[in-house]
């Protein structure tokens, strides 16, 4: 890892930040005033949060990820105990809306902590090109 600088901001605790829906500077403060809309400030720290663009990506990565543990259950339970197909959509889409209901928020945080991890956006100091 070369040409690390003493303040630079690890990813992996900032990743688990977000996850748990903290600020990723501190871990202390909520991430998120309500469901998903991100805080303009950390109310423990005051890390500056309004530069995050996480837009569609945690969007994308909820499909992706839903769809992947989804697909195979919905095959697996078809031919293990060969249901209605109503019943089956009926308890998989639950299922899928629930998952996706789980993962959204996290995710977001996820993104957010990667982006102020590695200073994108706003999120590099005053001064700085990056």
């Amino acid at each position: 890892m070369t040409g690390m600088t003493q303040d630079d901001r690890p990813v992996r605790p900032a990743l688990w930040r977000g996850w748990r829906r903290r600020c990723p500077a501190c871990g202390e403060g909520r991430l998120f005033d309500g469901y998903l809309r991100v805080r303009a400030a950390c109310p423990s720290c005051g890390e500056d949060l309004s530069h995050q663009r996480a837009d569609d990506g945690p969007a994308y990565a909820t499909i992706l990820i839903v769809g992947h543990v989804m697909a195979p259950l919905v095959l697996w339970s078809y031919l293990t105990w060969n249901p209605d197909p109503a019943v089956l959509a009926v308890i998989l889409c639950t299922f899928c809306v629930a998952l996706s209901l789980f993962l959204l928020p996290r995710l977001k945080g996820m993104f957010v902590a990667i982006q102020w991890s590695r200073r994108m956006h706003g999120f590099a100091p005053s001064g700085s090109d990056a």
